[in-house]
């Protein structure tokens, strides 16, 4: 009996696993299992997901490259519109003191033809007045030399209706008028 106690232990022994031990058909097991499953991911996992992630680097690189030359070139167009703009604003400038000037120039041209127009018109009502007033001096002269005439014979009583006599007559009369006028107007 002792005997078959030890012969028990041993075989309970050797049935009975140690838990801290692992068994060696399930290490073999688990690494074929693990080399299967390495290359797997590294056959066909990883590469694509190496792809997968090239594929955002790029998108995202290309991304902001593409932000970046938008960018640029919104700087560019926005420099060229202030140049533009600037050019314009000048022209612009130009445009209107050229408006300016012509402007003066015109309202200067247009005030000496005035002034011109103006001295002609009062040269011509002057140069009217004085043909006027020498007609009318002239009418004036002949008329008073008549209505003299007329009553120096009136007054002498005999007529002078001589043409001749009364023209000489009249015409002393005027000459001592305008005698008369110039040396009252001298004092």
């Amino acid at each position: 009996m002792t005997n078959s106690l030890v012969v028990l232990a041993e075989a309970a022994t050797e049935t009975e696993h140690n838990p801290i031990v692992p068994i060696w058909q399930e290490i073999v097991l688990g690494v074929i299992a693990f080399g299967i499953l390495c290359f797997v991911l590294m056959k066909f996992v990883f590469p694509q997901m190496e792809k997968t992630f090239a594929a955002r680097v790029d998108a995202i690189e290309g991304g902001i490259k593409r932000a970046e030359a938008a960018q640029a070139e919104a700087n560019q167009l926005l420099e060229q519109y202030r140049t533009q703009l600037a050019e314009a604003r000048t022209e612009a400038a130009r445009i209107r003191d050229e408006a300016r000037a012509d402007a003066e120039g015109i309202r200067q041209d247009v005030l000496a033809k005035a002034r011109e127009e103006s001295d002609r018109i009062i040269s011509a009502g002057r140069e009217q007045l004085a043909a006027q007033r020498e007609s009318i001096v002239r009418d004036l002269r002949a008329e008073v030399g008549t209505l003299a005439v007329d009553l120096a014979g009136r007054i002498v009583g005999e007529s002078l209706a001589d043409e001749a006599r009364s023209r000489g007559t009249v015409e002393r009369f005027i000459a001592e008028l305008d005698e008369a006028g110039s040396t009252g107007g001298r004092r």
